[in-house]
């Protein structure tokens, strides 16, 4: 089986932003004067839930009711202004240069280059965030470099719901057997599955702990592969 495509979530997965994001989400709320603090465990368990502004809804609804909660009406005003803020402040993280690339990653993104083969993107993440990290790491010119980028305005729905790996698939043109997805956590990995592609997990502090059951393969990171054992993963799995 010929590997045509390797599509890369991105949080998590190409670098490692969720103490950054973590430390974001906090600023905002300390900002709009909420006595909401999320601890790395309170985080870590919040990424169950894909998406910011979903994990603030969620965390919302966990509270018990009292004169400092926020109203269901007020929550629903409140929580677009504080992803904005959120936003902002991630991207001055990076900026900063406290959030890095995890090892491999630029190894694997030249060496899929230098073979021809197609690179993508499918996150849900933010096209800001997505621009924050990208531009930093490859380059104002990033995008070429991805021949597809599908993210949380071009997804119809979060992780683990399969269509944002779909619409890769569709975007680039190739078959899902023809393609690796690199992911970082179940919900991840349920979706590019769902999706009817084979999955190879580099899971970090925030997932080590999840149920990676499905995965063609599970590594600490992208410098314990290339391009010749994915290829043969491939393999492998259209002779199983």
């Amino acid at each position: 089986m010929t590997l045509k495509a390797i599509i890369f979530d991105v949080d998590g997965t190409l670098a490692d932003t969720e103490v950054a994001h973590m430390n974001a989400f906090n600023e905002a709320f300390s900002g709009a004067g909420l006595d909401w603090y999320w601890d790395l465990p309170t985080y870590t368990d919040l990424l169950k839930v894909s998406g910011g502004k979903e994990r603030m809804h969620h965390y919302w609804s966990s509270l018990e009711d009292g004169a400092n909660k926020p109203s269901k009406d007020e929550i629903e005003t409140l929580v677009p202004k504080l992803h904005k803020t959120k936003t902002a402040a991630y991207e001055r993280m990076v900026a900063e240069g406290r959030v890095s690339m995890r090892p491999g990653v630029l190894e694997m993104i030249q060496s899929a280059k230098e073979a021809d083969i197609t690179l993508a993107i499918a996150t849900t993440t933010s096209p800001a965030n997505i621009e924050a990290l990208l531009s930093n790491a490859l380059g104002a010119d990033w995008r070429q470099t991805f021949a597809v980028v599908e993210d949380a305005e071009t997804a119809p729905h979060k992780k683990p719901d399969p269509s944002v790996y779909i619409q890769a698939v569709e975007r680039l043109g190739v078959e899902p057997r023809e393609c690796i997805a690199f992911e970082d956590t179940a919900n991840g990995l349920r979706a590019a599955t769902a999706a009817g592609i084979a999955t190879v997990i580099t899971p970090n502090e925030f997932s080590i702990e999840h149920d990676f059951s499905g995965a063609a393969k599970v590594i600490s990171s992208m410098e314990e592969i290339n391009l010749r054992r994915l290829e043969n993963l491939l393999d492998m799995i259209a002779h199983y």
